[in-house]
């Protein structure tokens, strides 16, 4: 298991690569590594937290289809750039919007905070058990050669991204493809995850002080789960 006194250095290696930066030098993320989390499933105080989400965006999108949002188009952009087809590979924030007129999904307490924070401030957001994470997270354009655990027909299976696309990576493959399109099975949040890397994408025309505000519910939202819990964390962008 990774030790917390661990987080610090795991986020000091993280890096997002130049060739990223030469499709969206305004590009931002937030890294945040958090401990002390107490395991649990699906609970009332994140349900609420969804309602209220789907609540937003179902008033966000009274009159005008969801790929009309500045925040989703900038994605659909990016998506373009490296050479995906956003109305068939959705970005997590435009997919999420997307479900939450029939109700998100409700899968454990942390991703479903995550979730309605995703929704809620119009942001890629994405977990991911610390526990299981290999060295530093790493963005940048595949090879073709990545691996990559999904699952296809119940089955685990290794997939490939393609040569160019946009990946975030450890050092044991791939953890989230398509930018942030799916996360690997290998580190995704369970009923048990006491330990998770949090990552905020954001593009222009999201402000900093919008992605701080996101980060900030975030964290908040996170400290209500237990007096133990702890936040590191750290900003990568152009100029970081």
């Amino acid at each position: 298991m990774t030790e917390f006194a661990e987080a610090v250095p795991l986020l000091a290696g993280a890096e997002v690569d130049p060739a990223v930066f030469d499709l969206r030098p305004d590009y931002r993320a937030v890294l945040l590594a958090v401990d002390g989390l107490a395991p649990a499933p699906s609970d009332e105080v994140g349900d609420a937290l969804l309602r209220r989400a789907e609540a937003a965006a179902r008033a966000l999108l009274a009159g005008q289809p969801v790929e009309h949002l500045p925040h989703v188009a900038a994605w659909r952009e990016a998506y373009r750039a490296f050479g995906a087809k956003p109305q068939r590979t959705r970005n997590s924030v435009e997919a999420l919007l997307r479900r939450a007129e029939a109700g998100l999904p409700r899968v454990n307490r942390l991703t479903d905070l995550y979730n309605a924070i995703s929704v809620l401030h119009q942001i890629p957001l994405g977990g991911e058990d610390l526990a299981r994470y290999r060295g530093s997270p790493r963005l940048l354009r595949a090879t073709g050669e990545e691996s990559f655990d999904t699952v296809a027909g119940g089955e685990t299976v290794i997939d490939h991204p393609a040569a160019g696309e946009v990946v975030w990576c450890d050092d044991a493959g791939v953890t989230c493809r398509r930018w942030n399109w799916r996360q690997a099975q290998r580190t995704q949040l369970t009923d048990g995850t006491s330990e998770a890397l949090f990552i905020l994408d954001a593009l222009d025309p999201m402000t900093d002080e919008q992605l701080q505000a996101a980060t900030d519910e975030l964290i908040t939202q996170l400290e209500l789960l237990g007096p133990d819990v702890r936040v590191a964390s750290r900003i990568l962008s152009i100029t970081t």
